[in-house]
């Protein structure tokens, strides 16, 4: 793959995340800004439903690939020893899927435990 091609599917992976998570909060807004679930039990079989513990999922998994994109870019530009660049890079990757298996682990607990 050319740095080119690698550029541009970084490019669109940024703005596909980056429509997904403004699309996402907007539902939140519209959703819990008409009233929002008024105790735990209410808001545990809210996000239990499939279709949103989906979407939050997938909204999850959307900002962290857009950090990840992001981040990157900023590590690459700005750390010049490639040996650092490589380590921060590990470092910031493994903390951003330890966010998401947490993350993921939750919505499913959610899920699992049913509405």
């Amino acid at each position: 793959m050319t740095a080119a091609a690698h550029g541009l599917r970084a490019w669109l992976l940024q703005r596909f995340t980056a429509a997904y998570l403004a699309a996402f909060v907007l539902y939140l807004i519209i959703r819990l800004g008409g009233g929002a679930p008024a105790s735990f039990q209410a808001w545990h079989h809210w996000l239990a439903g499939p279709w949103v513990n989906l979407a939050a999922a997938l909204f999850l998994v959307s900002l962290l690939g857009h950090a990840w994109v992001g981040v990157r870019d900023v590590i690459m530009d700005y750390v010049r020893p490639s040996g650092l660049r490589v380590s921060v890079m590990a470092a910031v990757g493994l903390f951003l899927i330890g966010m998401g298996a947490w993350g993921l682990r939750l919505l499913f607990l959610v899920a699992w435990r049913g509405a």
